[in-house]
């Protein structure tokens, strides 16, 4: 039997109390080490809820079993699970004094100790580099980086036969394990590598073992070439952008934020959080920042559901505060659910009660990205500071390593709230055993990486780079303008490597219109290259979210039978659920989401199929969600297409109340003259909107959005690199 499954005698709910029997230690009650005064009652209710789950585990026996089951299953979350008991189980001893606590670390370590020495590669081995408690070794450097910190809590205070035993037969060789034992991972950028040089610096600090510090900040060989220095340097952009977009910047902030404070306590001269101008601090920033309505932006390999109150996050703000003290960070925490139980959350929690806070201002930013900042970035454009204020994105960024998507210039629009124009995510079920352990669905790579899943400009039914993210990630688009003008803020942004002889253009904006809405303009162009350019097919897909009301063109609908999309590249998952004629001059699609009416006005300089597609061919095991698309499809050697969405009216189910006011734009104009395209904006109020663009892309400067000294009003350009 476990010992840890013996231990009955925790002073269950002993939170506040800390001077009553089952504390032995007095000198811990004004729990000095989490706010150098007498608790608060605040974060006491903060740690009473810690108590009460970990004493329910105790009470219940805590399990340390052999590894069988590969992701979602039990024996995986079970030892998840044991890594978090032993972490906060050692910070309620800091907490209350209370000796069960200490004992119920020490045992559950002595019984990864008794265990670990006997395990061999875990039998359910992840395509990823094996763990021995997991089946990826990712999850045992997660392990690690939990367990140590509740070990550091307790040592001083074990017997020495105790402390040799968990350090001899557990910590030193996980740790082993972790760095010399897979140099392929120890030694990785990428965020694998990024939480095992925590595990295993940590432990370093915690074991007074110099030498595993040096490996973690500096790889193995402790050449600086890789390690966690180096990780700072390669991932995160100047403005602390995450090369694996937010998803994984939220994943990755853990170790970075958790290591950083290590280092910091115990090397201070180091002055972690000041390297490279403080891109830790600026990369927690940037992580709210990559959110709308309190959910990460869904780009690349992302869980949908992830957003602020993530605990790593919480984590980093709480690091951040404590370093900062930028009041609009207290903002930021009010948006989670509550803080992590430690010295900083403990200080942020009393800060945000004394009245300290300022709300956290969301603001139209464009993220650079790449090591320097110079291969292409994320722009964000928001209407308004709030977190549900409109937003709309241009992902010009590098690939994302093998997590990227083949979405170069994608496109994402939010609103009142809502996502109005998505992005799919991620095809996986984190961690539910019957969906393929956990493990990314064989969709991801079928559907949700192909271009024709974003909302891109797809040439010839075949994704961006022909679907090799390696080569992917040799390019990068280059943002050519980001700013605001005449109360119009604009981002911009080309790419000329995604597909052979075409180069693409993206212009995204936000312009307050006469009638009090905003106008969303998107123009998305794909320009023939070469001295022989070939008719290609141009698709633009647009994911909206909602239920179609109206279209201003005829639908062909097929009755009697589904047909597919296409055969490969993604279309092979969309069936075709109708079609119009070719259009030939300004059209309109509207629909309900929520309580808002949205309306999509396009136009394009190519004849113009619209087809409506949903989601779900080719899908045996419904691991696909239904969702629906727009998709418009010209020919031509070129193509621009240009659109803008507006939101209108209301609707309202109590009071019975509908007010549709449909497109406000009376015309969309296109016209080239000497390689210079003009799109023109005529709302049926107000006056009109004149963009030009070069359709050439020798260089940047050719890029010309010029004010118009007559009826229209434009936008100027003052040249190359307004960031």
């Amino acid at each position: 039997m476990n010992r840890s499954s013996l231990l009955t005698s925790v002073c269950l709910g002993l939170i506040v109390s800390v001077a009553s029997g089952c504390a032995p230690a007095q000198e811990r009650a004004d729990a000095s080490a989490l706010s150098g005064e007498a608790p608060f009652a605040s974060f006491d209710l903060v740690m009473r809820d810690l108590g009460g789950s970990v004493d329910a585990r105790l009470a219940q026996g805590v399990d340390v079993p052999v590894p069988v089951d590969a992701g979602g299953g039990y024996t995986h979350e079970q030892h998840k699970q044991n890594a978090k008991t032993i972490y906060e189980a050692g910070l309620l001893y800091t907490y209350t004094g209370d000796a069960a606590y200490r004992d119920a670390v020490r045992d559950i370590l002595l019984d990864y100790a008794d265990l670990y020495p006997g395990l061999d590669l875990h039998p359910q081995q992840k395509e990823q580099t094996p763990g021995r408690l997991f089946w990826q070794s990712l999850n045992e450097s997660v392990w690690l980086v939990y367990a140590i910190q509740g070990y550091a809590e307790i040592r001083e205070d074990l017997a020495a036969e105790d402390r040799t035993h968990i350090e001899r037969d557990l910590l030193n060789p996980m740790a082993d394990f972790l760095s010399v034992g897979q140099p392929q991972t120890f030694d990785r950028i990428h965020n694998h590598g990024t939480w095992a040089a925590a595990a295993v610096g940590m432990t370093g600090y915690v074991l007074g073992q110099p030498e595993r510090v040096e490996q973690a900040l500096l790889g193995l060989d402790k050449s600086g070439d890789s390690g966690f220095l180096k990780q700072l340097d390669i991932l995160f952009s100047p403005d602390g952008y995450y090369a694996e977009g937010p998803y994984y910047q939220r994943y990755a902030l853990m170790p970075f934020v958790l290591f950083a404070q290590a280092i910091e306590k115990n090397e201070p001269e180091r002055q972690i959080f000041d390297y490279r101008d403080g891109v830790i601090l600026k990369a927690i920033r940037s992580t709210v920042e990559q959110s709308y309505a309190g959910k990460f932006f869904p780009i690349n390999d992302a869980i949908r559901e992830k957003g602020l109150n993530t605990v790593e996050l919480k984590y980093g703000l709480a690091i951040a505060y404590d370093r900062t003290k930028a009041p609009d960070l207290l903002g930021a925490a009010e948006l989670q659910n509550g803080v992590v139980p430690t010295p900083e959350g403990a200080q942020l929690l009393r800060d945000i009660e004394q009245g300290k806070s300022e709300p956290f201002a969301f603001s139209s930013t464009l993220l650079r990205d790449g090591s320097f900042g110079t291969e292409g970035g994320f722009a964000i454009l928001r209407s308004g500071p709030a977190m549900n204020d409109a937003a709309v994105l241009m992902k010009a960024t590098t690939q994302g390593l093998g997590h990227g998507h083949f979405d170069k210039l994608g496109f994402l629009y939010f609103d009142n709230g809502d996502e109005v124009v998505a992005d799919y995510g991620a095809a996986r079920f984190l961690n539910v055993e019957p969906k393929a352990g956990g493990r990314y669905l064989p969709e991801n790579t079928s559907w949700a990486k192909q271009s024709i899943a974003h909302n891109v400009l797809v040439v010839d039914e075949t994704s961006h780079f022909d679907g090799d993210w390696r080569e992917g990630q040799k390019h990068a688009p280059t943002v050519i303008e980001f700013g605001s003008r005449d109360g119009m803020q604009v981002a911009f942004a080309e790419i000329s490597t995604a597909y052979q002889d075409v180069h693409l253009q993206r212009l995204i904006a936000i312009m307050p219109g006469a009638n009090g809405r905003d106008y969303i303009i998107d123009i998305m162009r794909g320009l023939g290259q070469g001295t022989q350019q070939a008719q290609r097919t141009f698709d633009l897909p647009v994911h909206f979210k909602g239920q179609l009301v109206e279209t201003s063109f005829e639908m062909d609908h097929a009755t009697d039978r589904l047909e597919l999309f296409g055969d490969a590249n993604g279309y092979q998952h969309l069936w075709q659920r109708s079609q119009s004629a070719p259009l030939t001059s300004t059209q309109s699609a509207s629909w309900l989401l929520g309580d808002q009416f949205y309306t999509l006005t396009f136009a394009s300089d190519q004849p113009v199929t619209a087809y409506f597609a949903e989601l779900g061919a080719n899908d045996p095991n419904h691991n696909l969600r239904r969702e629906q698309a727009l998709v418009l499809r010209a020919r031509g050697t070129s193509t621009t297409y240009v659109s803008v969405y507006e939101r209108h009216g209301r609707y309202d189910s109590d009071e019975e109340v509908t007010v549709f006011d449909g497109s406000s734009i009376s015309d969309i104009a296109i016209m080239t003259d000497d390689e210079i395209t003009s799109v023109t904006l005529t709302p049926a109020d107000g006056e009109a909107v004149t963009f030009r663009l070069a359709a050439s892309a020798l260089t940047p400067a050719q890029l010309q959005i010029l004010r118009q000294e007559s009826q229209d009003t434009t936008i100027e350009n003052p040249g190359e690199g307004s960031q």
